[in-house]
C-alpha cells in the first residue's frame, strides 16, 4: 500500500491473509464472507459491542467485539474493506461510508473506536488518509454512535503490553485474546486491536470510578 499509518506497513505475515478481505461490492450485496461469528448475530443484552476501525484510503480495517459484564470478550466480526478498485477517490470515500453503515446496521455495535493517525509518507497521503478517516467517523456518527480515538502506541500497549510492539505481535495477540485460529488480515487485525484497546480503557475507567461520559481522549 502506498499509505502509512501508526501501525506501519500492512504486511500480514500470513499466506492466507486475503481470506478476510471483503470487496465493497460484496458488502453492498449483504455478504460477510468468512469473517463473522455465526453465534453472534444478535447482541447479548448483558454485553456491549465495540466497533474498531483502522482507517485507510485503499483498505479500511473493521473489527467488532462483544464485552460481557464479567469481562469476557468475544469476537463478532472482522473484515478488510478493499477500496482500490472502487473508481476515483470520492467513490472510495462513499464506499467507506456505505460499507461501515452496512456493517453497523447488521451487527449493531454500541460504541466505536478509531485510530488517531499521526504519520504519512507525504502531504498528499496525509490528506487522503485524513479524508478516509473523516468518512469513517461520519458513518459512525450518522448511526448515533460516539467515537473514541486511540494512538497506535496506546493500542499496542493495551494488546501487546508495550507501545513498541510490532505488527506481528499485534496480530498474534489479537488471535490469542479472541480465540481466532489461522491468519488474520493485517488491517482487520489492527481494527480488532483498536476495539480491544477501547474495551481495556472502558474497563479501567469503570474500576477507578470515572464516568465514561466525562472521559475525553486527548487529541
Amino acid at each position: 500500500m502506498a499509505e502509512e499509518r501508526g501501525f506501519g506497513r500492512r504486511d500480514s505475515g500470513f499466506a492466507n491473509s486475503d481470506l478476510d478481505a471483503v470487496p465493497m461490492r460484496a458488502l453492498r450485496a449483504g455478504s460477510e464472507g468468512p469473517a463473522a461469528n455465526p453465534e453472534s448475530r444478535l447482541p447479548n443484552p448483558r454485553a456491549v459491542r465495540i466497533l474498531g476501525i483502522d482507517p485507510g484510503s485503499r483498505c479500511t480495517g473493521v473489527g467488532i467485539i462483544e464485552v460481557e459484564a464479567g469481562g469476557r470478550i468475544r469476537h463478532v466480526f472482522h473484515a478488510a474493506l478493499k477500496l482500490a478498485a472502487e473508481g476515483d477517490f470520492a467513490a472510495r470515500l462513499k464506499c467507506i461510508f456505505d460499507g461501515l453503515g452496512s456493517i453497523i446496521a447488521e451487527h449493531l455495535p454500541q460504541e466505536a473506536a478509531i485510530e488517531r493517525v499521526f504519520m504519512a509518507k507525504n502531504a498528499d497521503s496525509a490528506l487522503k488518509l485524513g479524508q478516509a478517516r473523516g468518512a469513517a467517523i461520519c458513518a459512525v456518527v450518522h448511526h448515533g454512535l460516539g467515537v473514541s480515538e486511540y494512538a497506535a502506541r496506546e493500542v499496542k500497549q493495551a494488546v501487546v503490553g508495550t507501545g513498541a510492539g510490532d505488527k506481528a505481535q499485534v496480530q498474534h495477540m489479537v488471535g490469542i485474546l479472541l480465540g481466532l485460529s489461522g491468519g488474520l488480515q493485517a488491517d482487520a487485525a489492527d481494527a480488532l486491536a483498536i476495539a480491544l484497546a477501547h474495551a481495556h480503557t472502558r474497563a479501567s475507567l469503570s474500576r477507578i470510578g470515572i464516568p465514561r461520559t466525562a472521559w475525553r481522549r486527548r487529541r
